[in-house]
Parts: C-alpha cells; structure tokens; sequence
C-alpha cells in the first residue's frame, strides 16, 4: 500500500503523507517512498514547485518506534528536501511533532492552520533531536528552540510563525498558500532553482560538516537504556521513571 499520495494541479505536485493509523510516523518505508517520490518530481520538467502536507489529523508524529528509519535514512530524506532543485512548501493542518518538525524545516516555505499544533518531544522519551537539528538550527530563533528543545512544551501556529518554523498561518491554510502557489508558477523555473540555492546555502553547509556527528548521535542516543525506558512508557502510556 502506498504511504505516500501524489497528485498535480498547475505543475505544482502535492506529496501527502498518507500514513494515518499511527499519525504518519517516520517509518523507514515511508522515508523512503517519500525520497523516491522526492527525486521523481526533481527530474520531472513538469513540476515547478512541490506541496508537502498530510492525511488526518497529524502531518507527522516523527519516528516510527516500532520501525524507525536508520538516522543515515533520516538525514538523506532532509537533505533532498534541501537540495530538490524545486521549492518544498509545506502545509500543514494538524499535528507536528520530533522528526516531523524536520521535515518541516527542510522545506523552503511552510503553511500552517490555526489548529496546529507543535513539540519537540525528544527529551520526553529520552533522546535528543539530533539528526533534526540540521536544518532546524539555522532556520529557527534561536531561544525559543533552546525553550522547546529543552522543555518539550507544545505551542501553536501563531508561535511556530513568531520563531521562524513556520512562514504564514491562518484560519485557513490553502488561502495562506494561495498567493505563495501563484508566486511560484510566476517565477521561471531556472531562476528559481538558483534562488533556491543562495537561500539553501548555510543550511547544507550544516549538512557537510555535521551530519555524521549527529547521525551517530542520534544512534547512541536511540539505543540506550534511557530512550528504551522512554519508548516503552510512550508506548505504554505511562510516565517514565524520571518523572518527578
């Protein structure tokens, strides 16, 4: 079955993350559906932008726990986001949490409805958001990430717009998007890909000198007795021990 949808309007092509029985968590076969549909649309003439966005109620709830994606897997999926010659824009309605906040990150632009919502939840279950960090770090302010990293507090649309994770929201998302679509289908296509390039430029220089050390992080991290207490209480629903 298809984790990933796909369908054109205008040369824009929409990828949904169509996952929804477990909230379309980050699973390895859907990291790597969604960088195989990636690279098509990269070398499809046809498509001038692509729309990330979601079915149900969550766009992604980050790794699958129960089938995660190896962090090498993760950080390719980020960084063809970043690289894709076309602009990413995502539009989200629901839920965003750890990994899917990458996701959103890697994006060029993003759209969100008043009814998002958002958290980094990493500390929560025991790890870090490593691999993530990527492009989050130099897109994000920095003290409100330090705020959501360390705290894994949920916050709104409106805030994720106030900090740099989200370009626009609104009571509705497609009107958000409207105008940034048209922009898109406006501008020529060469010139947009070099655009994109001068904007993507400090993040993939991230990439290049911190990827490994992050991916290594994020797997000592995964596979330790903490985020194994942590995953079983989420899975659980149940406080971890070092709750106070």
């Amino acid at each position: 079955m298809a984790l990933i949808g796909r369908t054109r309007a205008r040369g824009v092509e929409t990828l949904a993350l169509d996952s929804p029985d477990n909230r379309n968590a980050l699973s390895a076969a859907l990291v790597a559906e969604l960088a195989g549909a990636l690279a098509e649309c990269g070398e499809d003439d046809g498509v001038r932008a692509v729309v990330l966005t979601h079915t149900g109620t969550t766009f992604s709830a980050g790794a699958d726990l129960r089938n995660p994606p190896a962090p090498e897997a993760l950080v390719g999926l980020l960084r063809a986001l970043v690289e894709l010659p076309k602009p990413v824009v995502a539009r989200v309605t629901g839920h965003v949490r750890a990994g899917g906040l990458g996701l959103l990150a890697a994006c060029d632009l993003a759209a969100a409805a008043d009814t998002a919502s958002f958290a980094f939840t990493e500390v929560r279950v025991g790890v870090a958001p490593a691999v993530i960090s990527l492009p989050l770090l130099d897109r994000t302010d920095p003290r409100a990430l330090a705020r959501y990293y360390l705290t894994g507090e949920r916050f709104d649309a409106a805030e994720a717009t106030r900090i740099g994770l989200v370009t626009a929201s609104g009571p509705d998302v497609d009107a958000v998007l409207a105008p940034v679509l048209d922009g898109l289908r406006a501008a020529e296509p060469r010139a947009l890909t070099e655009t994109k390039r001068l904007l993507t430029a400090r993040v993939l220089e991230s990439f290049d000198r911190d990827a490994d050390a992050l991916t290594a992080l994020s797997a000592r991290l995964f596979a330790s007795p903490q985020a194994r207490e942590g995953m079983t209480a989420f899975l659980e629903r149940r406080d971890p021990r070092w709750v106070l």
